[in-house]
Parts: C-alpha cells; sequence; structure tokens
C-alpha cells in the first residue's frame, strides 16, 4: 500500500485525539464484488464505533463477533437510520435463547407493533419463534434452531414489505399496510447467549445521479477554473480549481454512493451536500484526501478521505491514491455517517445552533450535492454516482 507521509496541523491532531475510539490494527473490507453491489459493512469486526448502547444489557466485541450472555435486558442500535435496504446477519444462540434483530426501529422502542419491527430469535414454542416478526407475522417456515452454530439471516425491506430468509430458504413474506418508514438496525439481548457477526447492509433504491454519457443533470455555473469532462470509459473527469460542479437536483436526507480514483499523490477534493445555490464550497463536506501522518492511518492529515471536514476526522484513511475506492454517505437530519469501501470511518451529529449556511452552523435544509475541484493540482475520476432520499 502507497503511504504518503503529510504534514499536518496541530488542530487536526487535537481533533483526531479528540474521539478517542479504539482501532482495528487493519480493517477487514468487504471484497470487491460486495461494494460494487453497493454493500457496507454495520460491524468492522473489532469495535463498536455505529452502534449505540440502550438499555442494561453487556456487550462484548471479541474474534469477529458481537456477544451477550443475556442476563439483562438491551439494544445495540446502530446511530443510522435506514430506509430501504438488504441487511445481512449471521447469529449463533444457544437453546432457550430469546433474542432478536430490529429493523426500522426507535432507538428504545417499546411496542413491536407499532415502533419497529422485530425479527425473532426464540424456541419454536414461543409465540413467534425463531423467523417471524414478533406482534405481526408467525413464522409458517421451519426457522433454524437454536443449536450453538452459525446461522444467517438475509432480511430485504423495501416500503411496506418484510422479506426474509434462514441459511437461505424463504421463512417470512410480510406486507404492512401502514408501514415504519425508517429506523435504527438493532440487536437485542434479553434471555441467554447471543452472538452475531457479518453485519453488513446494501441501501435500496438508489438512482443515478452521474449517467456517464455527459453532465445532464449537473451545472457548470461555479466551475470558475475547474473543468470537468466525461472520458469514453463513462467517468467524470475533474482537473484545476477552484471551482465545483453542482447537482440540479437538491436532497436534506439521503443515501449517497460513488467511485472516486486519485489521480496523482496527496491531492485534495471533496463532496459537498446540503450546498447552498450560490457561493463556492458553502455546505457540509465529505473529504476526499488521502494523507496520514508518521506510516500511521489513523492519523489522518487533513481529516482524511470519509471525515467530515473541519467537524470530525476520519478515523482511519482506508482509501489509497490512483486506486479507485467507493464511499457511502447518509445525511439524516443533523447525523452524518460515511464508509469508504464499506468501512465506516465517520460519524458525527450536528449539535450546533441553526444557520443557513452549514459553515456556520446546523443546515436541515435541502441543498445540491456538489464535487469540489480544489486547486491547479486536481485530477479525480467519478463514476456510479446514485442517490436515494430519505423518508421524512
Amino acid at each position: 500500500m502507497t503511504q504518503h507521509m503529510c504534514q499536518g496541523l496541530s488542530l487536526i491532531l487535537l481533533l483526531a485525539s479528540a474521539i478517542a475510539i479504539t482501532e482495528a490494527a487493519e480493517p477487514k473490507c468487504l471484497p470487491q464484488d460486495l461494494l460494487d453491489g453497493g454493500w457496507i459493512q454495520l460491524f468492522d469486526g473489532e469495535t463498536l464505533f455505529g452502534w449505540k448502547h440502550v438499555g442494561d444489557a453487556q456487550w462484548k466485541v471479541a474474534d469477529g463477533e458481537i456477544s451477550s450472555e443475556g442476563d439483562k435486558a438491551g439494544w445495540l442500535m446502530t446511530t443510522t437510520e435506514w430506509a430501504d435496504f438488504e441487511l445481512h446477519v449471521e447469529y449463533k444462540a444457544l437453546a432457550g435463547t430469546n433474542s432478536g434483530i430490529f429493523v426500522r426501529s426507535a432507538l428504545d422502542p417499546t411496542d413491536p407493533t407499532k415502533d419497529c419491527y422485530e425479527l425473532n430469535i426464540a424456541p419454536r414454542e414461543n409465540p413467534f419463534p425463531t423467523g417471524s416478526l414478533v406482534g405481526r407475522l408467525k413464522s409458517p417456515g421451519p426457522g433454524a434452531v437454536s443449536d450453538g452454530e452459525w446461522h444467517e439471516f438475509d432480511i430485504t425491506m423495501r416500503g411496506g414489505n418484510v422479506l426474509i430468509t434462514c441459511d437461505g430458504n424463504r421463512v417470512l413474506d410480510y406486507c404492512d399496510p401502514s408501514p415504519i418508514r425508517c429506523g435504527h438496525i438493532g440487536l437485542q439481548a434479553k434471555e441467554g447467549l447471543i452472538a452475531f457477526r457479518n453485519i453488513r447492509l446494501s441501501p435500496l433504491g438508489l438512482k443515478s445521479l452521474f449517467h456517464g454519457k455527459d453532465l445532464t443533470g449537473w451545472s457548470l455555473a461555479g466551475a470558475e477554473l475547474s473543468k470537468f469532462d466525461v472520458t469514453e470509459a463513462g467517468e467524470l473527469h475533474l482537473t484545476n480549481g477552484p471551482g465545483q460542479i453542482t447537482s440540479r437536483d437538491e436532497f436534506a436526507d439521503f443515501v449517497l454512493q460513488l467511485q472516486c480514483k486519485v489521480n496523482g499523490d496527496g491531492l485534495n477534493s471533496g463532496v459537498f451536500f446540503r450546498t447552498l445555490p450560490k457561493g463556492r464550497w458553502q455546505g457540509y463536506e465529505s473529504q476526499i484526501n488521502n494523507c496520514y501522518l508518521d506510516a500511521d492511518r489513523s492519523r489522518p492529515a487533513d481529516f482524511g478521505t470519509g471525515g467530515i471536514y473541519r467537524r470530525q476526522p476520519a478515523r482511519r484513511v482506508v482509501a489509497d491514491d490512483h486506486q479507485w475506492f467507493t464511499k457511502t454517505i447518509v445525511a439524516d437530519g443533523p447525523h452524518f455517517a460515511v464508509w469508504v469501501n464499506g468501512y465506516q470511518v465517520s460519524d458525527w451529529t450536528d449539535t450546533r445552533l441553526a444557520a443557513e449556511n452549514p459553515r456556520e452552523g446546523l443546515r436541515l435544509a435541502v441543498g445540491a450535492i456538489a464535487i469540489q475541484g480544489h486547486d491547479p493540482t486536481s485530477d479525480f475520476l467519478f463514476r456510479t454516482v446514485r442517490i436515494v432520499g430519505l423518508p421524512e
């Protein structure tokens, strides 16, 4: 791997140390075929970054697993909320274990018929055995037994439809006439030992923002010194700067996925969102800069690729110059999260007072997506730029 030795500011180092997150020595990123399919990891196999404890349950991370003895009840909830998606979760439970996987859930759910969908993991004598949606539909299928072995759940949430397979067998197909539209994903500890691993998600419903043929749907009004072309391979080629290209459509809450390649060493760009219609770089910025300090990827030199510029450095520089990488950005109200190559690198909530300009405070209103040409050295390629708005 290329290792850039870039100089940083003391302020950046101070912000990086303030996060105080235990880092993995070397993250295990998803294989390329899953990345190309839009998949990201919700659990990095090493830490609980991107998760929030709710209730009294005690959770342990070891050997690529999240586990609980089940002596106290509670959840681990994702800090990010999701709408339509495919979710893959592997679980291991002992006989008598009562646990569950919660989707589109309130942060502290109280009623599985109203504020979440609870996919149960429970004995067969339970009114809702493994594979059932508690309070909604008992699985007619032969859900996996709690035998201390690993089993796989695949959950597809699309509008009001909930489709569940267990170990490759369909166990439930439920249609909710009044669906919950969006919410957290949760792991439950209730009774008995439970373990989870290989938790990954692919958002559904994304539409192309860049079609690979021309710049339809984008404005060059703010290009200034930057140049934006479409290559024969259908990629957006950005050179020179400063300047930006902005989407004509505007978004407030969304999931955005794209692929990027940095054609140089230590170059700087960014993806802006909720951007104001006038002025340059007037929005929140998800940084693109693969530099890091002292051969240590946990020390980004300039907030790092996937960091929220000026707000939260990436906890790790995952991408490399001269290689394609994927980026997933989720904006939901004041909360923002970014994944690079399927690995979550930032998780930030804007607690500032409201302001029109995100540089000055919290902005919840819609704005354009903008791609930054930073300076005369800018040389970047972008492709597979897709987005879906989140329901209000």
